[in-house]
């Protein structure tokens, strides 16, 4: 298998989860499952390295359950991908299931074809013993040829060694829309008549084939993530590109990785996992951070880990704490951001491998 071929899978996150995609350059859109995406219209996508691209998803087709995104980015340096013909599957032939199950880090599983042609609920499917699970959804089958031969669509139940994928037929019907794509927006493909629909209908105004319910709405983000996102946005960070999942925020600023998440539906955590211990020479690491008053922080470690935290119950946010909680959340990224530096240049520490040094 091509390894620059992995180059193209991508990882999706929002507000509500996480999935894979994958981009075909000559569309310059990437391919995901509807299901992924369903009530986000913007989303954020990360490359292998971690690097966040803000995205806008701009097709959906829900019955096929593939939706296409656009990118803010420059992809020219990714390689082609060329789609396999219908019919190029058999049995036990070999495949590869690419993306970011559980939201883990990128993964390639192999396997071969159970059935090139399952009917699951009205609607043929590819088949294989290849591992899927949750996260793979959305994420290329190649075949040997380095060719897509669908979009993975995780497991319809909990049987093991069974996957499914979307035939690549099904994307091919999609992509016939894409020159009358407005990427400036989103839009449905009425499924009946394939009409391009931008404006919220209950019908389809070609056809007047009833569209799904709902289908334009939004997830509206929770008070709390109101809040939270208000916080990152003033540490100069686009929230899109910061969600991590329902509640939970993880982004750069600027050599430092910055996590916010609640815990056990109790605390608000802001954690930053900011240079790990010198191998040699600890004891004056140790004492600095033993005689030091970081409030309202603290300073913690696990392992050679060290770490930048902070932590309120949700009981104390509240309309006269909230403006002070916000701004010790700004501040721990800030501070963080300084430390991280401050720490190798003093002590000799490491930088964490979560830090980025491509950045200021």
């Amino acid at each position: 298998m091509d390894q620059n071929i992995y180059k193209l899978v991508y990882k999706v996150t929002h507000a509500g989860g996480s999935g894979s995609c994958f981009y075909l350059k000559s569309y310059d859109l990437f391919v995901t499952n509807y299901h992924v995406v369903g009530g986000y219209h913007a989303v954020a996508l990360h490359d292998s390295d971690r690097r966040p691209f803000l995205a806008r998803v701009v097709l959906v087709n829900p019955s096929l359950d593939i939706a296409l995104l656009a990118a803010e980015g420059d992809f020219s340096h990714l390689p082609e991908l060329n789609l396999a013909s219908d019919d190029s599957l058999e049995i036990g032939g070999k495949v590869s299931v690419a993306g970011y199950p559980y939201g883990m880090p990128f993964t390639v599983t192999e396997g071969s074809v159970s059935s090139p042609k399952q009917l699951v609920d009205g609607k043929y499917y590819i088949q294989t013993d290849a591992a899927v699970n949750p996260g793979n959804s959305g994420g290329p089958i190649f075949n040997e040829r380095n060719e897509v031969v669908g979009v993975t669509v995780s497991k319809f139940s909990n049987a093991d060694n069974m996957g499914f994928g979307i035939r690549v037929e099904a994307l091919r019907k999609l992509l016939e829309s894409a020159d009358g794509i407005d990427r400036s927006c989103f839009q449905v493909q009425c499924d009946s008549c394939d009409e391009l629909i931008s404006e919220e209908e209950e019908y389809c105004p070609s056809c007047g084939e009833k569209l799904p319910e709902g289908i334009f709405a939004e997830h509206e983000p929770s008070p709390l993530a109101v809040f939270c996102e208000r916080a990152i946005a003033e540490m100069g960070v686009n929230p899109v590109l910061a969600r991590d999942g329902y509640d939970s925020w993880t982004f750069h600023k600027g050599s430092s990785e910055i996590r916010i998440f609640v815990y056990d539906n109790t605390y608000l955590f802001a954690v930053s996992p900011i240079n790990l211990l010198p191998k040699k020479e600890v004891e004056p690491v140790l004492d600095y951070m033993l005689s030091e008053d970081f409030s309202p922080y603290k300073m913690g470690i696990e392992g050679r880990q060290i770490y930048l935290a902070y932590r309120i119950h949700l009981s104390d946010l509240n309309d006269e704490s909230e403006e002070a909680i916000r701004c010790n959340l700004v501040s721990l990224a800030r501070r963080a951001d300084e430390m991280d530096n401050w720490m190798v240049e003093r002590f000799g520490c490491e930088f964490s491998e979560y830090s980025r040094q491509d950045k200021e």
